[in-house]
Formats: C-alpha cells, sequence, structure tokens
C-alpha cells in the first residue's frame, strides 16, 4: 500500500512524500491519450530482512521460528491514470509481488514488513492492486495546485471540495494519514507504523478491498466516511460481496493547523465492523468444554454476524522545516477475532522523522518509533487456555501457553538517495515479548531495503 498514491490531498502527511518524489527528480510522465489527460508512474521495492537466533523457553504452532531466519519481498506496481471528464480521473495499479516472510508470517502481533502480507512465495504474482473513479466536486475557495503524482494527474482543486472515490483501493490511502509513519516502501517498515496496529480495517489478505469512500474538505477541517467490502473468512483474499452484510465503515475528522508556520494535524477515527466472526469468549469455552488445547477453537464457533468496534486518534507536528513527530493511539472492543489485519486490540506508538538537511544530505531520510501493542483479556484468555488464533498461539503442552506481556517495538531507520530516482535504506527492529509472550524473544531485525520511481 502505496501513501504517495495519494499525495494529492492539499495540507495532509501525503506531501512530505511528494517532496520525496520531487527531491529524486521523479520523472513526470502526463501526456493524452485520444484526447484525454493522462499520465504514468511506477515504483519497486526490494526488502531483505534477517535475525539470528533468539531464546524461546518454549514453541508452539503459530510461533515465531527462534532459529536465524531470513525473509524478504519484492513488488512492482504501475501507476496509470486518465481524466475521462472534467474533475473526473480513472484509475488502475497493476501490481506484482513476490517474497517469504518469516514462519509463514505467524508469531508477532507488529510484523517487521509492511508488505510481507502481500507475497506467499518465491513465484511473482501478478494482481490489481487498485482500480478506482475519483469525482472532485468543487465548492468556493482558494485554489490549491495538485502536481502530477502517482495517482493524481495535475489539477487545481478548491480548498473547499468533496471527492469521492468509488472501485478497488486500500482504506489506508484514504484514512489515518502521516507524514512521517505511513508507507513500508520509503519510511518505517512494521506495520505498527503504517496504521494503528489495533485497527483493523476491511481489506482482503493482500491490504485492498472495493467500496465507497467521502472526503469533505473545508478550509483546515477534513471528514471522510466510507464502508468497505469484508473478506468471506478473517485474514481471507476472497472478498464477500454482499455490502450490506459483511463491511467495514469508518469515519475520520482531521484539523490541520499551523504552529508558528510549522504544519501539524490531529485525527479522530472511529471504526465499525461487521462479519461472521468467532467470540474469544465462546472460543474458550470451546476449549475447556472439549480439552480443545492446542487447536483453533475459534472455527467452531464462527457462527453468527459479529460487530466490532474501535477508536483512535493520531496526531503530529514538525518541530522545524526539516525534523517532525507524530503518535498514535487506538483501541478496539476485543471481543471478536481479528477481521482482516493483524492481532491486537490496543496500540500506541510515537516517533521523529527527519530528512538530511543538516548533514548536507536534503534527499536522505532518518526516522525512530517506539510502540506497544496490546490484546483485550478476551483474547488472552483465550490464548493462555491454549487457543490458537490466525497468527499467534505459543501452546506447546499444558502450562506452555503465553505468559503475557505487551509487546513493544523500537525502530529505526536511515534512508540515502543512491542515483537519481534510488533509495537504498537501512532498518532496524527490536522486538521484545514477540506475540505477546515474555518466555520468548527479544527478537533483533536487520533489513536493508532497495526502492526506485518513474
Amino acid at each position: 500500500m502505496s501513501a504517495y498514491a495519494y499525495a494529492q490531498k492539499a495540507g495532509s502527511g501525503a506531501d512530505q512524500i511528494a517532496s520525496f518524489a520531487e527531491d529524486i527528480h521523479w520523472l513526470p510522465t502526463e501526456g493524452e491519450l485520444f484526447g484525454l489527460p493522462v499520465n504514468f508512474h511506477g515504483q519497486s521495492t526490494y526488502i531483505n530482512q534477517r535475525y539470528n537466533n533468539f531464546n524461546a523457553s518454549y514453541s508452539g504452532q503459530n510461533s515465531l521460528d527462534p532459529l536465524k531466519s531470513m525473509s524478504y519481498s519484492w513488488s512492482g506496481t504501475l501507476f496509470f491514470g486518465a481524466r475521462i471528464a472534467s474533475n473526473t480521473d480513472v484509475y488502475f495499479n497493476p501490481e506484482v509481488i513476490s517474497g517469504v516472510a518469516f514462519s509463514d508470517l505467524v508469531g508477532l502481533g507488529g510484523f517487521p514488513n509492511g508488505e510481507g502480507n502481500k507475497a506467499s512465495g518465491s513465484q511473482a504474482k501478478f494482481y490489481s492492486a487498485r482500480a478506482f473513479l475519483r469525482q472532485t466536486i468543487n465548492q468556493e475557495g482558494d485554489k490549491v495546485r495538485l502536481e502530477d503524482d502517482a495517482n493524481q494527474i495535475a489539477q487545481t482543486v478548491s480548498s473547499n471540495r468533496v471527492v469521492i472515490t468509488a472501485g478497488q483501493f486500500s482504506t489506508l490511502d484514504i484514512f489515518d494519514d502521516s507524514r512521517y509513519a505511513k508507507d513500508p516502501r520509503i519510511q518505517f517498515m512494521n506495520w505498527g507504523n503504517m496504521t494503528y496496529l489495533a485497527y483493523d480495517y476491511a481489506a482482503d489478505a493482500r491490504g485492498y478491498s472495493w467500496g465507497l469512500a467521502g472526503e469533505w474538505y473545508v478550509d483546515n477541517w477534513v471528514l471522510r466516511a466510507s464502508r468497505m467490502i469484508a473478506p468471506k473468512t478473517p485474514n481471507g483474499r476472497d472478498l464477500n460481496w454482499q455490502i450490506f452484510n459483511a463491511y467495514g465503515d469508518q469515519v475520520e475528522i482531521e484539523r490541520q493547523h499551523h504552529i508558528a508556520d510549522l504544519p501539524g494535524k490531529v485525527s479522530v477515527l472511529a471504526s465499525r465492523n461487521k462479519m461472521i466472526l468467532a467470540r474469544f469468549q465462546d472460543a474458550t469455552n470451546y476449549i475447556n468444554a472439549n480439552n480443545a488445547q492446542g487447536t483453533q477453537a475459534i472455527n467452531n464457533v464462527r457462527n453468527n454476524y459479529q460487530y466490532k468496534t474501535g477508536i483512535g486518534i493520531h496526531g503530529e507536528q514538525a518541530l522545524t522545516k526539516d525534523l517532525g513527530v507524530y503518535a498514535r493511539a487506538y483501541t478496539s472492543d476485543g471481543n471478536t477475532e481479528t477481521m482482516s489485519f493483524t492481532e491486537a486490540d490496543n496500540s500506541m506508538s510515537i516517533g521523529m522523522g527527519m530528512n538530511g538537511t543538516s548533514w548536507n544530505r536534503p534527499s536522505d531520510s532518518l526516522g525512530i518509533s517506539v510502540m506497544q501493542n496490546g490484546l483485550s483479556n478476551n483474547r488472552k484468555n483465550y490464548l493462555q487456555a491454549g487457543g490458537i488464533s490466525y497468527f499467534l498461539g505459543d501452546y506447546a503442552g499444558p502450562g506452555k501457553t503465553i505468559s503475557y506481556r505487551p509487546e513493544r517495538i523500537a525502530e529505526l531507520y536511515y534512508n540515502a538517495l543512491v542515483v537519481k530516482n534510488v533509495l537504498a535504506g537501512v532498518n532496524f527492529q527490536y522486538i521484545s515479548n514477540p506475540a505477546y509472550n515474555s518466555a520468548r524473544g527479544p527478537v533483533s531485525i536487520l533489513s536493508f531495503r532497495v526502492h526506485a520511481e518513474f
């Protein structure tokens, strides 16, 4: 999922990412086709991650492998756009991915690679990431110029406007934008820095869905709302097209501001999902009644439609022209299993991002963050009873379930511009209590990344 794909939002956090594109001389590729304004961009990202042996008193079915491991992902995306009418654009993003995740993507709440969920093996897979229509309805207000970018044909819009997006895209293309922690291709890699880790937004296994979103810009305020379709089964790749029966709804209000001429913002996001999901209390009761320790008991009690709600707050502030800070916090009701994202019921993160102007490398960037992820009592009780869920489950026999502690992650990255249009970076993540289990870890993960754009 690419934050710069929505860098068209004037005054939003994506402007730093658009600035990166300008710094590395992203080649403009606007033109006309059959008399219609069009544009074309692309990206390619390779991420290689490794960790050495770490301490583990025991391991279960869904535990992170404690032995030395290597993981990688490679993605390529093309961004096609055409203006079919005044203020009406269509966009299409074919994407290819290959890669192997640590332990088949189990054993952590905050996974270390934001693209790891898309890959399913070393063989490259092609698919549609986005195919959507965007309609802009301008109202009276100041004129704002949106420059040519990925999924944005250059245009002039009003500061007061309504933007409607319909089709296939990621919920994160619209919601919870951040200039410092959003895009794992060029910023922090961990899932907990792409968005709130406890935000269980509707998506297929790769992070995309179909739906309708609206944004209402009024000077420094933005109101957003959307409904996206949910997967047929939790974390499944196939989507359920019964949009009135299974869905993810979200509403966000954002207030942008300036302090001493430096930009910042505060946003609040609320979500409500509806889907056939297992309740952890029911699954725990099933384990105790049937001596079903070490099983995915959630599969046996997934019978009825359930609602899952959550709310989060996000703030960020530039401290200088080159340095800024951000913080996120989110909590959900924690009664049901995960629908589409990862296993966390509450999460907090804080960090900073800066560019290299002060050391004469203005196109380089540096980021530091820390986060804490937690589970609800219902989810924790299920795992401690010996239950296995989609990503978690260290059960290794009687008395060997999780010794619960919040999962804590520190992350540091540095990106350097090596040649025009190409960044190379290093990333380090230190994970305490992986999968919320103090009997395992800590884990130190070193990553290398190459990112190119055109």
